[in-house]
């Protein structure tokens, strides 16, 4: 089923777990309404997104020069809070862009408490392992937040 039509009686869960998933989803408020509902109180609620940043400009590439250099990622209209399409695999992907105040904000105001927020970057054995990887220190590409139910 969609994840937006999960029901779970309330208080089933001591965490809940996402993994790349909610940018595909329109409201961010009703599936956290949701899962704060099938939470226990003192539950976690860990998740990961593409970074703001990452969806803002909806292309998701960067921008090259006349050589095909990387100059920079592109952050536009990161403040319109909307549908990104981007190519994933070849095939067109429907993204729902969020700002940062967002996805803190709602969890807020429906009652958990923020425990962690990581915009992780590459370790540096990959660095050295992989030199394209050093352009991953360029921009956040992924947020992970750990939210508490109170």
């Amino acid at each position: 089923m969609p994840i937006e039509d999960i029901d779970y009686p309330k208080d089933s869960f001591d965490v809940v777990i996402s993994s790349l998933a909610l940018h595909y989803i329109k409201s961010f408020k009703n599936i956290c309404d949701k899962i704060y509902n099938c939470l226990e109180k003192g539950g976690d609620f860990v998740f990961s997104v593409e970074h703001p940043i990452f969806t803002s400009q909806g292309k998701q590439d960067w921008y090259y020069d006349e050589n095909g250099n990387k100059i920079h990622w592109p952050v536009d209209n990161y403040f319109t809070e909307d549908i990104r399409k981007s190519i994933f695999l070849g095939e067109e992907v429907v993204k729902y862009h969020k700002t940062i105040s967002t996805y803190i904000n709602t969890l807020v105001q429906l009652g958990f408490e923020i425990t962690k927020i990581v915009e992780p970057m590459p370790e540096e054995s990959m660095l050295k392992e992989i030199p394209e990887m050093s352009d991953e220190l360029r921009r956040p590409m992924m947020l992970l937040i750990s939210a508490r139910k109170k």
